[in-house]
């Protein structure tokens, strides 16, 4: 959905959330949202979606060799981790008492902080 004045899109998955990936290698895990890509739609996962990079010697890391990075998972594949329950839940949108917008669990009906 495109927004009128803020272009920036609206998404259910923040940064410091806690997540469940529903597809791909590392299916089923959790890990903590590190970043959030707006533009790609992206999210890096702590410790999940593992890729190995080959780093060239530099001045500041001579020895160079193969480390190891989370690369971006796509919004799509993550689903909210519930605090209360621990369950993976779909959120929604609502107004709370003060007119701001805040996400809430749709399995529960929480207001989800952050």
């Amino acid at each position: 959905m495109e927004r009128k004045f803020n272009k920036q899109p609206k998404l259910h998955i923040r940064r410091d959330d806690v997540v469940k990936v529903l597809s791909g290698d590392d299916k089923g895990k959790t890990g903590k949202v590190l970043s959030v890509d707006l533009e790609k739609r992206r999210a890096i996962v702590e410790g999940l979606n593992m890729v190995t990079k080959h780093v060239k010697p530099t001045a500041s890391n001579p020895q160079g060799g193969i480390e190891k990075k989370e690369a971006p998972i796509h919004i799509s594949n993550l689903m909210l981790i519930d605090p209360k329950t621990g369950e993976a839940t779909k959120t929604g949108r609502k107004r709370n008492e003060q007119g701001k917008l805040v996400r809430y669990s749709k399995k529960t009906g929480e207001v989800i902080n952050g």
